[in-house]
């Protein structure tokens, strides 16, 4: 197969351009404001502990407070639709156990 000239000079033209863009665009610092993370137990219970835990390391370590948000029922279907509704900004968690997320995932319609 014979590899045209213009389709060459194109690519090569591509790969020579293609570090210096790759410079240019960099990435958004995250967090830049508070990060909600959203668990489906009661406060005081382990998984509470565990997502306060949790916060306050991530919180340290990229210096935005995570603010833990107990939504406690419906075998934590609540806290799952209240993070499936928020907006798709990333800065909305959700955290809970994998048995409940196989049930939630099959009975959630959006």
């Amino acid at each position: 197969m014979k590899f045209p000239r213009r389709q060459f000079l194109r690519l090569l033209g591509a790969a020579v351009a293609f570090p210096a863009v790759s410079r240019i665009a960099t990435a958004q610092a995250y967090p830049i404001r508070p990060v909600r993370l959203i668990i489906g137990y009661p406060p005081g219970g382990s998984a509470d502990i565990t997502a306060r835990l949790m916060g306050q390391w991530l919180s340290e370590r990229l210096g935005q407070p995570f603010v833990i948000e107990n939504r406690p029922g419906a075998g934590t279907n609540l806290a799952t639709e209240a993070a499936v509704h928020a907006a798709p900004d990333g800065y909305t968690l959700s955290s809970s156990l994998r048995r409940q997320t196989r049930s939630t995932r099959h009975s959630m319609t959006s």
